[in-house]
């Protein structure tokens, strides 16, 4: 039978010593490997689990019900943010309202990056939209994203070192295992026929698309935040509030 990963998430109510031992012990004994441990904010711990018994994992489950000192707060296949929770010791920050939404600050760049190379290892269309005021990294992030997941990157539309608007581009760069990077405003506001044309060629190709400033993307074209996957919104501090009016004269400007 083929191992399958699981992720187990556990809340400390009395952090007595030995406590993780015998955790480990009762794993071992039923032969459930530990990939990874970590902490994962606080006095809750994130564990990577690998078997090729389900049963045994709803055994571990049960067993740990009646431990006084810790509450299993989650025993399932991994997801995306469980992986990264395990790696980095917290969880990124999600909209309660909109579970497609991720929230980062600038100093948490690292889990960003992380978190884009893994969604752009992902196969076939999928459309990411990025948040951000000016020179907050948001950019630069989507290219270490790319690196990290082995992926060249094509600018269809940018404004990271000069005014960037493509009207065509060669056969490789049109290679559906690229990511496309796109400006949300330079591809809707300033673009020409020929540009418009090409982006939505390339919206209509099953591959990884990242929009800066989707909202202004949005608002200026005929598509619709229902054709986005994931929404990630960056910024230099949590109250920063991100307002497109208050720069997007000035971004566009020759």
């Amino acid at each position: 039978m083929e191992s399958k990963q699981w992720y187990m998430e556990y809340r400390i109510h009395k952090n007595r010593p030995g406590l993780l031992g015998d955790i480990a012990s009762l794993l071992g004994m039923l032969e459930v490997n530990i990939l990874t441990i970590n902490g994962v904010e606080g006095e809750t711990r994130g564990m990577l689990l690998e078997t090729d018994d389900e049963e045994k994992i709803q055994l571990v489950g049960s067993m740990l019900k009646k431990v006084d000192n810790i509450t299993v707060l989650a025993l399932r296949p991994p997801k995306l943010v469980d992986k990264l929770a395990v790696r980095h010791g917290r969880y990124i920050d999600r909209d309660s309202d909109d579970d497609k939404t991720f929230r980062f600050t600038r100093d948490e760049l690292g889990l960003l990056v992380d978190f884009l190379g893994e969604v752009f290892k992902k196969k076939g269309n999928q459309v990411i939209g990025l948040r951000g005021m000016p020179r907050v990294g948001k950019t630069e992030s989507i290219i270490a994203g790319s690196v990290c997941a082995m992926k060249h990157w094509t600018f269809v539309s940018s404004t990271l070192l000069r005014q960037t608007i493509r009207s065509q581009l060669s056969e490789d760069e049109m290679n559906t295992n690229n990511v496309f990077i796109i400006d949300g405003i330079v591809s809707t506001i300033r673009s020409s026929e020929k540009h418009y044309n090409l982006l939505q060629d390339i919206m209509n190709m099953p591959c990884t698309k990242v929009i800066e400033h989707p909202d202004v993307f949005v608002q200026e074209s005929d598509y619709t935040f229902d054709d986005f996957d994931i929404i990630i919104e960056l910024r230099n501090t949590w109250d920063e509030e991100i307002i497109y009016d208050t720069f997007t004269n000035a971004y566009l400007e020759d």
